[in-house]
């Protein structure tokens, strides 16, 4: 009698290797502003690199509660993975070994990428948008400018949507295979407008079609009930999902991508 065939073991995706993996602490990121540890994730023969934030490591902050950056980082991954652009890492909220805290798919970046620039001149070159003149010391100004770029324009929808308040630089990943992943989500949903980013390149332009298409699929999402927004409720408060669906409708009632509102700064600093 043969033995019975062996069946290799499932192949778990990313978020179900982030939750039910094994969690070790391998260092610190020690330029992040809040507590952030790379790990490693593993489970029946997989890894993964990871990066924890635990909620016993945020740092107070005077205009979003505390204790709740990691949710909205789960939160902004959700929107992402809705628009169908795949524009942040995979990211769950569980336990770890400083207690629950976010826990984010480590993305390998590739150097050769140029998203930001610093040019002379007044207008762009094409190819680039205008972010606006920068101070690069010694009483000289340069333009600040951003690649023209179908993955950076699907960002800055993505901002408007969770209210982005630090969209710097260094939160956009290009990798080799001509993906590109934002990071660094906690400072979202808030319920006032504190849309802070680089990517004003399009300011007040009309939205692409894509675009359009996209929102009117988070507009559904949203809708009382919906499985999205059952989700969302969980991560922040109820007031905040409904700021989240009147950006929505506000984007798609204009047509437009948003533009400064000069009641709060436009550009995080240091921009990168």
């Amino acid at each position: 009698m043969s033995a019975p065939e062996r069946i290799p073991p499932r192949s778990m995706t990313p978020v179900e290797l982030l939750t039910d993996g094994e969690l070790t602490v391998r260092g610190r990121i020690r330029e992040a502003s809040n507590a952030a540890l790379f790990c490693t994730v593993a489970h029946e023969g997989q890894e993964a690199s990871c990066v924890y934030k635990p909620v016993a490591g945020e740092r107070p902050l005077w205009d979003f509660p505390d204790g709740t950056l990691a949710q909205r980082e789960v939160a902004a991954y959700e929107i992402s993975e809705a628009t169908g652009w795949g524009l942040v890492p995979p990211t769950v909220l569980r336990e770890g070994p400083y207690g629950e805290g976010m826990v984010q798919l480590w993305i390998d970046v590739t150097p050769e990428a140029e998203l930001l620039a610093l040019v002379d001149g007044e207008e762009p070159e094409p190819g680039w948008r205008s972010i606006g003149l920068a101070d690069v010391g010694e009483g000289r100004t340069a333009l600040l400018v951003h690649a023209d770029d179908e993955r950076l324009r699907r960002m800055a929808v993505l901002d408007a949507v969770i209210n982005n308040a630090d969209r710097k630089g260094g939160h956009l990943l290009p990798t080799e295979d001509g993906r590109l992943y934002g990071i660094d989500h906690g400072v979202t949903f808030n319920v006032e407008n504190k849309l802070r980013t680089l990517l004003w390149g399009w300011a007040g332009e009309p939205l692409t079609e894509e675009a359009v298409e996209v929102l009117g699929g988070l507009r559904d999402g949203l809708k009382e009930g919906a499985a999205m927004a059952v989700r969302l409720a969980g991560l922040i408060t109820a007031a905040e999902v409904a700021a989240t669906r009147a950006r929505v409708e506000a984007l798609l009632a204009s047509g437009k991508h948003p533009e400064p509102s000069g009641e709060w700064p436009a550009i995080p600093w240091p921009p990168v």
